[in-house]
């Protein structure tokens, strides 16, 4: 196989590229567009000794999603890094609330019994036989990407179009995805946020940082609401409460951990915050959450709760802003 790279040893860790959301949607063939879907960012590594399956913030994944690992173990090749995104359906959509069953059990064999279907959408290669891809052009490393492995099972290869950027971004939000990824085709892997990935997302949602919570009312067990912001200038803002999306599971799970988390005083800094029948905590949790719009004054309109995210530190929990 030409590599037409560097060779290197394989490295214990690579930071993950990014995609920077913006509010432009075009067409253009020097672009990759991509089905956004909504999961748990994957960096797999494997080597003679085996297989590592690492979130964008180094958490081990291995006891989460066993049939993964067995099958990049399977792969001709013992050593490549590959880039990709782990997801469970609903139907044809990627459900990051489905998912929340295999990302909360760390244990192979309760992971299996879950009867949660995951799949591992694999959409780019960084490093291979002893070769560095990171500073080829993407559609190089997509090339390559699809000659090193073989898929099928939970291993799926990430196809894309080289153009209709705007049409295919159309159709994902008529389909209900979640939106599209556009990748510079020249483009070389960036280890952090970059403008050569962008996202032409159909729903607003991001990560936001668990303050507090209210307590339950009638019938609801657990909690009411929680109360979540994110973080700017080094100050957690609140953001407004979200109470809907949970079901019972979830709601029993969360208020045990809420309850180890609290402490008698507000982490947030600013904000119309509640007072009556609140219990502050530790910002310790994160949580997905998707809404219709912000408002003027920094809240959230018509938040749902999706699920936590254990991949992201609560102080990289920022306002995601079109660029």
């Amino acid at each position: 196989m030409d590599f037409s790279a560097p060779e290197a040893t394989q490295p214990e860790w690579i930071a993950p590229m990014l995609a920077t959301l913006t509010e432009d949607r075009f067409s253009d063939p020097e672009w990759f567009y991509e089905r956004k879907l909504d999961g748990e960012r994957c960096l797999a590594f494997r080597t003679a000794d085996g297989v590592r399956l690492l979130s964008r913030n180094r958490k081990e994944l291995n006891g989460h999603y066993p049939e993964l690992v067995e099958a990049l173990a399977g792969q001709p090749s013992e050593d490549f890094v590959v880039d990709g995104e782990i997801v469970a359906f609903e139907g044809n959509r990627t459900s990051f609330a489905r998912l929340q069953g295999r990302m909360q059990v760390n244990d192979p064999d309760a992971a299996r019994r879950t009867g949660v279907k995951v799949f591992f959408y694999v959409f780019d290669a960084l490093h291979l036989d002893g070769h560095d891809l990171t500073g080829l052009a993407l559609r190089r490393r997509k090339a390559l990407l699809r000659q090193a492995l073989r898929y099928g099972g939970p291993l799926r290869f990430t196809p894309h179009r080289t153009s209709n950027g705007v049409a295919y971004w159309e159709q994902a939000c008529r389909r209900g995805w979640e939106g599209v990824i556009a990748k510079r085709a020249d483009g070389s892997y960036a280890h952090g946020r970059s403008k050569d990935w962008l996202k032409f997302k159909c729903v607003a949602e991001q990560e936001f940082v668990i303050g507090g919570y209210t307590d339950p009312q009638g019938s609801r067990i657990g909690f009411g609401a929680l109360l979540i912001g994110y973080y700017e200038r080094g100050q957690l803002r609140y953001a407004g409460k979200v109470g809907t999306g949970f079901d019972r599971s979830m709601l029993e799970q969360l208020s045990r951990q809420l309850a180890d988390l609290e402490q008698d005083e507000p982490a947030f800094a600013s904000g119309n915050l509640p007072h009556a029948r609140v219990h502050w905590v530790k910002p310790r949790l994160v949580g997905q959450v998707g809404f219709s719009e912000w408002t003027r004054d920094g809240q959230l309109r018509h938040p749902r709760f999706q699920g936590l995210r254990e991949d992201k530190r609560p102080r990289e929990v920022v306002r995601e802003r079109a660029q």
